[in-house]
């Protein structure tokens, strides 16, 4: 099992400020920065694209970006992202797509790969391609929009993959995203995961650091 981790989602900081907000998740004591982008067509909203991943490390950024493509056509995309800064590229299972040549080639570009899958997509989905990837991200939520209400029927999701992974001794990170905060985030580690994206609870935690060394220390 991984060291639990922390990945501020970018979505619920201020728009206005960026920079200003993924750096406070780093000075909070946060390792990574997760970056949800989203195409309005995939997902119902639109978020930001490669450039801002591009104008965030000529701020300096150093942190571990994060970066979650909610795109019908995710393989269109991933050469862009990972020029602009990426470390992890992460894909959905959903659309219609060579999932296993678009993983490949995110490791080609000397990024880490992840593939996610929504509340409504079994498990299953994802098995043939475990041994691919460096992060499994279930979404406990259904994307598209911030400040949802966590789905605890996603738990039993969380634990079959964790179990698939420790069967094939596999070293995937397992990820979460949606409605997670201290409470819902310790169900899930409970259940196996070890990586929490997590926006409006962290933004909005009255001591930011102290809520990254919380889920730290599970």
């Amino acid at each position: 099992m991984h060291a639990p981790i922390l990945a501020p989602s970018l979505l619920a900081g201020d728009h206005a400020a960026l920079g200003d907000s993924a750096r406070a998740a780093a000075i909070a004591g946060a390792p990574w920065l997760h970056l949800d982008l989203m195409d309005g067509h995939f997902v119902p909203n639109l978020t930001f694209g490669p450039e801002t991943l591009a104008a965030l490390r000529r701020a300096g950024l150093k942190t571990f970006f994060d970066t979650h493509l909610m795109l019908s056509e995710p393989h269109r995309y991933i050469e862009a992202f990972a020029k602009a800064g990426a470390d992890l590229i992460s894909i959905h299972i959903e659309p219609a797509y060579d999932h296993a040549a678009t993983l490949a080639r995110i490791r080609e570009l000397g990024v880490q790969n992840g593939l996610v899958l929504n509340p409504g997509t079994p498990a299953a989905a994802i098995r043939p391609f475990l041994a691919q990837v460096d992060l499994v991200l279930v979404m406990t939520v259904q994307p598209g929009f911030g400040g949802q209400s966590f789905r605890r029927d996603m738990l039993a999701k969380i634990a079959l993959i964790d179990q698939w992974r420790r069967e094939q001794q596999l070293s995937f990170r397992l990820e979460v995203d949606g409605g997670v905060d201290l409470n819902t985030g310790k169900e899930c580690h409970a259940a196996g995961a070890d990586t929490f994206v997590a926006g409006t609870a962290f933004f909005k935690a009255p001591d930011r650091a102290a809520f990254a060394r919380t889920i730290a220390g599970w």
